[in-house]
């Protein structure tokens, strides 16, 4: 099985060749790591050697052309950075000067990131389509169900992959002392946009016994971000990221006075591929102690100040355990009938009911984040429960602006870019929504190509 890894010289390529060790089922005759930056693909080379991983897969390749990574593969996992950290740190800085949540997939920022991404992630889907058409696409790239969405113009087997929903339904279902094979549970959303509304066991709900205990709650990471009493009025457990919708004053004011996560991530990640070039038979060592902090800082903004993000929300498995269960399914079939939680079609549904919509109020091309399972035949999606009321409300607003997103990029159009920007439930004026897309497009280059600006 050869797997192609876009964004081969990202520091969190590690984490992704870790899965591949002595007991997995998926064997690994080739890993091919691209990037368009070949000397941090030879470190990251390095790395992998150093810390052993490359003993479990038959041969690692590197390579700075498209076209021979993806030539013949049977997988590939995207997670490219159009414009590096450096232009996240212009996406959040930009909006938070103008009062605006400065983050990498929610809100305009997330937008701002999704219209230089774009054009690159089509160019790979595109690739894909011609060299290696039975391949499957596991996109990590944020925001990812906007470009997730996209690739699917132009080739449909594009799935968009995330740990967090099932991450936190997998630690929900470990206070309650329940096993994962008898769970029956429904999460509906977009990508970091979603709430697990049940979680079932023989037909008895656990998750309010959940919602209403006094000492189980507060452990979940939700519950100290968003706060145990707002969940318990919601009747739900909402997806991590909705922090950014419920505390958006806090949370911005918080950021406008620090640092952001790009300008941690620039100058964390900088020191180490400084460092990695300088001592190469260190870099092993310097990559652990340089993860470990980023993992520990994950989402520091939603934590008191010196609080490091408990070790059992970071010990889910993360995005690689996802792509790894991915690729086992589809390769070798899921007896167990394991249920995920993955970005698919609106139209994915195996049955024809609601118009075969797997949320009937949004539009087909829409990609939706649902459970499903995995089995040699592909993806199949559960049909979630009807969504109605502030769930709906929320997820048609972002959705609709998602919509406009793509097409603002696909067709270089200023006015629907502004449109994307200004209709976000988190912008409160339409002049600052023009006034922040002329800001991007005047400090980041590659969102001025896309506009021809």
């Amino acid at each position: 099985m050869k797997l192609t890894l876009i964004g081969g010289g990202g520091f969190r390529v590690p984490n992704m060749a870790s899965v591949f060790q002595e007991g997995s089922r998926v064997r690994l005759d080739e890993l091919v790591l691209y990037d368009i930056d070949a000397d941090r693909l030879s470190t990251m080379a390095n790395v992998l050697d150093q810390l052993g991983l490359s003993e479990a897969i038959g041969k690692i390749t590197t390579t700075t052309s498209l076209e021979d990574a993806v030539r013949g593969t049977d997988y590939v996992f995207s997670a490219m950075r159009v414009s590096g950290a450096c232009g996240r740190v212009i996406d959040e800085r930009e909006a938070l000067d103008r009062g605006l949540l400065g983050q990498e997939t929610v809100g305009i920022a997330g937008y701002a990131y999704a219209f230089r991404q774009i054009p690159e992630a089509m160019r790979l889907a595109e690739a894909v389509r011609d060299l290696a058409p039975d391949a499957w696409i596991m996109n990590f790239t944020n925001p990812a169900g906007i470009i997730t969405q996209a690739m699917r113009r132009v080739f449909p087997k594009v799935v968009s992959i995330c740990d967090t929903p099932i991450g936190m339904v997998r630690r929900a279902m470990h206070l309650m002392g329940l096993d994962e094979a008898d769970v029956d549970f429904d999460y509906v959303g977009l990508n970091h946009l979603g709430w697990l509304r049940s979680m079932a066991v023989d037909g008895v709900d656990h998750l309010p016994k959940l919602l209403g205990d006094d000492e189980l709650l507060p452990q979940m990471e939700e519950a100290k971000e968003i706060g145990s009493d707002w969940i318990r009025a919601l009747g739900v457990m909402p997806n991590e990221y909705l922090y950014y919708y419920y505390k958006n004053r806090e949370v911005v004011e918080r950021l406008m006075h620090g640092e952001t996560r790009g300008e941690f991530l620039v100058r964390q990640q900088g020191a180490f591929y400084e460092g990695a070039a300088a001592d190469p038979e260190s870099a092993g060592e310097l990559w652990q102690r340089t993860d470990s902090e980023r993992n520990a800082t994950y989402m520091a903004e939603a934590r008191e100040e010196g609080e490091e993000r408990p070790l059992a929300d970071v010990d889910t498995g993360g995005y690689q355990r996802v792509a790894l269960e991915l690729m086992d399914g589809l390769t070798n079939g899921n007896p167990s009938n394991f249920q995920m939680i993955l970005g698919v079609g609106n139209t994915d549904a195996d049955d024809v009911e609601d118009r075969g919509l797997l949320i009937p109020e949004l539009p087909e091309d829409a990609i939706v984040e649902v459970p499903c399972t995995v089995d040699a035949d592909g993806i199949h999606p559960r049909r979630p429960g009807p969504v109605t009321g502030t769930q709906l409300g929320l997820i048609t607003m972002v959705k609709a602006c998602e919509e406009l997103v793509i097409d603002a990029a696909l067709a270089g159009d200023k006015t629907l870019a502004w449109q994307a920007l200004a209709h976000h439930p988190l912008v409160d004026s339409t002049d600052v929504a023009k006034d922040v897309l002329e800001a991007y497009i005047g400090a980041n280059p590659d969102i001025a190509r896309v506009f021809n600006a």
